[in-house]
């Protein structure tokens, strides 16, 4: 068995470095928050990998720095195909076993620390995927496209609750994932999300990424023991 923190940077600081995943290996950035304790560990999963999402994303991006600021041990990563990354892309079904990779792998170092899983779009809707498996502490879904799933019947089908704590940010000027449509999804779920609804941010939120990094970090500190 791995002695706890094994293989994790020091306070402070990050490193690159591969873990297996179910379809080769996986590019990872792994990055400690700046006290010896952490607070819990996190796994943030970027947007579309066919139309340029990447862990370099500035969405994961601002996502990551606000979990390091809660005290998080955080994982971003590349999907498979993407980057570095070994395998091909596979309609967030494989992506979601990537994602559960990364979350052992990070679970094995820190067993006892709370996990946050996080996402971005696609990756939202991945990692609340990802969350029926990996049971997290909390869910965190950044403009999640849930209009886009249906299942063989050509019916929306919604993976279900992720059982946890659960916060949703949105924009409502999304030209990409439409907003009332997002909200009636997420309604849908009991009890639904916390709905924190932003105006003018587009999909990339633009000009809003401080916005963005607040109402995550706010729910963090919320729901994380100090």
């Amino acid at each position: 068995m791995l002695p706890p923190g094994a293989d994790l940077p020091p306070p402070g600081a990050s490193r690159d470095l591969f873990i297996e995943g179910p379809a080769g290996r996986l590019q990872v950035l792994l990055a400690s928050p700046r006290r010896e304790l952490p607070a819990g560990i996190c796994v943030v999963c970027h947007p579309h990998p066919l139309y340029g999402g990447e862990m370099s994303n500035k969405v994961v991006f601002t996502l990551s720095s606000a979990a390091l600021k809660a005290g998080l041990v955080t994982a971003r990563f590349n999907f498979r195909g993407v980057g570095s990354s070994e395998g091909r892309y596979d309609a967030a079904d494989g992506e979601t076993g990537d994602a559960l990779a990364v979350t052992a792998w990070l679970r094995r170092r820190l067993p006892q620390a709370p996990l946050v899983l996080a996402g971005f779009s696609f990756g939202a809707f991945v990692s609340l995927k990802t969350a029926a498996q990996a049971r997290p502490a909390l869910l965190i879904s950044i403009s999640i496209p849930l209009r886009h799933l249906h299942d063989a019947a050509g019916e929306v089908a919604l993976p279900p609750h992720p059982g946890c704590p659960w916060l949703a940010v949105h924009s409502t000027d999304d030209e990409v994932v439409n907003y009332e449509e997002t909200r009636a999804a997420l309604e849908t779920y009991s009890p639904p999300p916390r709905l924190v609804t932003l105006s003018g941010a587009g999909h990339f939120y633009h000009r809003r990424l401080g916005d963005l990094q607040q109402a995550v970090l706010l729910f963090l500190e919320e729901q994380l023991p100090v």
